[in-house]
């Protein structure tokens, strides 16, 4: 079964060598993971201001600058992992760096017939992302 893995914490509370340390710890467990055929995905995000949000009002698209909720822990990153249960899921979490700072949310995903496969790939973050 493939369970997501929401990372939330406080995007401001990290000092620059603290994320950095995070990055290279998250990408170094998300390939121990994908050596064992545990992680299909794991992608951190970048900064909520840097996001768009996008909502229909009375039939029209609303595109906002920024996240969708003022909270205080933000999205910060993601792992797919397969696991043969919660248990299995709680273990991959509880080890996933940025938790440290954190909340790691485990969610089971929902198998939809026609919906496309994810592919077998491990974003490294020391590599950019497509923007």
């Amino acid at each position: 079964m493939q369970y997501m893995m929401l990372i939330y914490l406080d995007e401001h509370s990290l000092t620059e060598s603290q994320r950095e340390t995070c990055y290279r710890d998250s990408a170094e467990y998300a390939q121990q993971l994908a050596a064992s055929g545990k992680c299909t995905v794991a992608a951190p995000l970048h900064l909520t201001a840097t996001a768009t949000s996008l909502r229909f009002q009375e039939g029209k698209r609303v595109v906002t600058d920024g996240p969708f909720a003022e909270t205080r822990e933000q999205l910060g990153g993601i792992f797919l992992v397969e696991a043969a249960n919660l248990d299995e899921a709680m273990e991959i979490a509880s080890r996933i760096p940025a938790g440290r700072w954190g909340t790691v949310e485990i969610r089971p995903v929902i198998d939809v017939p026609g919906v496309p496969q994810n592919s077998s790939r491990v974003v490294d973050s020391r590599t950019p992302h497509p923007t």
